[in-house]
């Protein structure tokens, strides 16, 4: 394999010519951070930051599907939020797609700003194929 195999689909936001949406490597993909651009629209997805979290997650999961993965092979999830206050919002959208235990582990931390205002951004790691 080569040393990073990018991952591509048109199913999700399309990423910025800097960065891949995921790359493959040694039994692993890395998603880059995710944030609830509507594919259909390539606008932000109106609504609140659970709409956005849904967004990005569903934005993630298609991803992790072209990489030959899934959610369920989610290890570990980083989230970006530019406000504290949106963690129980985030986790209503996060619950959604992570019912079952174990869950991936996972680090949130409150940044200053986020790309395009929004105000939530997800990453994630998963095992692949």
């Amino acid at each position: 394999m080569a040393y990073r195999t990018p991952v591509y689909t048109t199913a999700a936001a399309l990423p910025l010519p800097q960065f891949s949406q995921a790359v493959k490597h040694n039994g692993l993909v890395y998603c880059s951070g995710s944030i609830g651009i509507d594919p259909k629209t390539d606008d932000l997805v109106p609504g609140t930051v659970t709409d956005r979290a849904r967004m990005a997650l569903r934005n993630l999961e298609v991803v992790l599907q072209a990489a030959g993965s899934s959610m369920d092979h989610v290890l570990k999830a980083n989230v970006f939020l530019s406000n504290m206050a949106d963690f129980s919002a985030m986790n209503e959208a996060w619950d959604e797609f992570f019912p079952q235990d174990p869950k991936p582990c996972r680090t949130c931390v409150a940044v200053l700003q986020l790309p395009l205002g929004t105000d939530v951004e997800i990453e994630v790691t998963a095992s692949c194929d």
